[in-house]
């Protein structure tokens, strides 16, 4: 299992941060705008506690299948690290590694980096000529990712058409929000292949957008909510894919829009209800609890909106048995 990592403590955001940031020179002060994310929560970020949780689940769902695999766990930023996982593998004999990154779509930092982070750990441990490591393929569009959020907005909107009342039309008075983190454009563009003709967006808008239709089509598919006598679908609540949590240099396009500029657009659009659906994420850790929970959250009620936050995958079952069937998939691969 690899994945980011995160602080555990207030003494450990700074260190955290200058590990996520090493190489740009990136100066405390600036860091410290980033920390009180951190500090609001006590300094500990959810991620690691959710990747011990998804750890057990995993494990759990492989001794259920009768599949001896031991399942490890290593970081790319925080303890426990990438390095003291193939160490500690290679102490207990294993010699073929497999790795199930929390990342589910295509993008450096999602998906090469980790593939990166994994050769340079074993350049660092000596154990590059002795340990192999592949990796699982990317799932954005496995059922046991989808699956959850499928559940999740369906609920959501029951419970909006609810708050819209007698009066209200969820086809016309909500809007359900995709959320993702942004990255540089240049680095979207390259997303995909490099014949792909994406856009600017690349492979990485162009997933989370099949995804999007996905959830929208099949939350649709199973509701049906009486307004005034007729049927209205979910599948017809209008929806946009939007971006959180960019950073770098103002000078430096990345995606947009922002979600707190579509809430105030929506707003003045005459939108009364957002459905928010973090679809870059697999589980609830920093950046859902602050940028969604606390900052969308806070745009939306300022103008007057009621909103919801779809639940992340996390250990959904759906999402762990997705995860299992990829790793069944690769070891029965040539």
């Amino acid at each position: 299992l690899v994945s980011f990592g995160g602080p555990e403590g207030q003494d450990d955001v700074l260190p955290f941060l200058r590990n996520v940031t090493r190489g740009r020179g990136i100066p405390d002060e600036r860091l410290e705008e980033v920390a009180h994310h951190y500090r609001h929560f006590g300094g500990v970020s959810p991620i690691n506690a959710q990747n011990r949780a998804l750890q057990a689940a995993l494990q759990d769902e492989l001794r259920s299948r009768g599949v001896d695999l031991p399942v490890l766990w290593g970081n790319r930023n925080w303890d426990p690290y990438l390095a003291d996982a193939i160490r500690d593998a290679h102490a207990a004999g294993h010699r073929r590694l497999l790795a199930v990154v929390t990342s589910a779509y295509s993008s450096y930092s999602g998906c090469r980096q980790y593939r990166e982070d994994l050769a340079m750990a074993l350049e660092e441990t000596g154990l590059a000529g002795e340990l192999q490591i592949d990796k699982v393929r990317n799932y954005f569009d496995h059922p046991g990712f989808v699956t959850p959020f499928v559940e999740g907005v369906r609920e959501a909107l029951q419970r909006t058409h609810e708050q819209l009342g007698p009066d209200g039309d969820i086809t016309r008075d909500a809007h359900v929000l995709f959320v993702t983190h942004s990255i540089p454009t240049a680095t979207a563009v390259t997303s995909g292949p490099p014949d792909a003709e994406l856009g600017e967006e690349g492979a990485y808008g162009a997933q989370h957008r099949a995804v999007a239709d996905v959830i929208m089509a099949s939350a649709g598919a199973m509701s049906d909510v009486g307004t005034g006598g007729s049927a209205a679908q979910f599948a017809a609540v209008p929806w946009s894919l939007v971006y959180q949590s960019r950073s770098g240099a103002p000078t430096t396009p990345w995606l947009e829009p922002d979600i707190n500029d579509a809430i105030e657009a929506l707003a003045e659009q005459g939108t009364q209800a957002v459905v928010i659906v973090p679809i870059g994420f697999v589980s609830d850790h920093m950046e859902v609890m602050w940028d969604l929970d606390e900052e969308a959250m806070e745009t939306a009620q300022e103008k007057g909106m009621y909103a919801e936050r779809v639940a992340t995958p996390g250990v959904h079952p759906e999402f762990v048995r997705g995860l299992i069937d990829l790793v069944q998939e690769r070891l029965a691969s040539p």
